[in-house]
């Protein structure tokens, strides 16, 4: 597999305070990658600086051969790299298949602009195709208000990839879906971005998610990498075991790095 985004001795500094330090990784093209760590340990801070969201203090984010530092959200986003939110960033009040349209019609925008008249029944055929990709099309007509949380998360991940990302980061997929739902939810999920040559990186809390569902596992603690590697072998990690399982099993935590705001895909 064809590596398209590698990540070269990164660091982030909040003062005196390292976020994130001598982070490297590399991602290939199709790879489905979990990522696990406690809250504060660096796993958002990664994300949001690949993305463009922060400014790393030092390092390298080389993306298809160049370094993209310094890009802005929007032009990392238009350059193939797009990343959902904890919490969905949906419009509650209107249906599936309008929030569907608002994320296809600025997709297809070279810039933001305000809303014009570019919707037709192409555009309402292409997201029916999206909203049935990851099996939810027959919510189309309803008002997201009304959703489950899985399947607003479903939605908003689908309006992610409107763009066909070649890269797409999500942040705790499963947080909010009630435990008896949360492998179908995977199931669906990953089924959906398989259909594409997709890179997919997931922050993930449960383990029994990242051992179903990601070949790869990287494991964060305090900024920097602990372990990186199949899976099994990272869980089975003493280390990790340690530092990051053991954390989530108690769940004792400081805080993660503030949330940025959401700007469409």
């Amino acid at each position: 597999m064809t590596t398209i985004l590698e990540t070269r001795n990164l660091e982030m500094k909040f003062g005196a305070v390292y976020a994130a330090r001598d982070v490297n990784i590399s991602i290939a093209s199709g790879e489905v990658l979990g990522v696990i760590g406690s809250n504060g340990a660096g796993k958002t801070t990664f994300v949001n600086m690949v993305t463009g969201y922060l400014t790393p203090t030092s390092g390298e984010i080389i993306y298809r051969g160049k370094n993209i530092i310094g890009k802005a959200t929007r032009d990392i986003t238009q350059l193939g790299i797009c990343r959902s939110f904890q919490i969905p960033q949906l419009f509650p009040e209107l249906s599936v298949i309008e929030n569907m349209l608002i994320a296809l019609t600025i997709s297809k925008q070279d810039k933001p602009v305000l809303f014009k008249r570019a919707i037709d029944s192409a555009l309402v055929d292409e997201a029916r195709a999206l909203l049935a990709r990851f099996d939810i099309g027959q919510y189309a007509d309803q008002e997201i208000q009304t959703l489950p949380q899985g399947v607003r998360k479903l939605v908003d991940i689908a309006m992610a990839t409107v763009a066909e990302p070649d890269l797409l980061f999500l942040d705790e997929p499963t947080s909010g879906v009630s435990a008896d739902e949360k492998m179908d939810f995977m199931r669906t999920l990953i089924a959906a971005l398989k259909t594409t040559e997709t890179a997919v990186l997931f922050i993930e809390h449960d383990m029994e998610i990242v051992e179903a569902f990601s070949p790869r596992c990287v494991a964060f603690y305090e900024g920097t990498i602990l372990a990186d590697g199949p899976t099994a072998e990272v869980l089975e990690n003493e280390k990790v075991r340690e530092f990051v399982i053991g954390s989530e099993m108690h769940r004792t935590a400081r805080p993660e790095t503030q949330e940025v705001e959401a700007t469409p895909c």
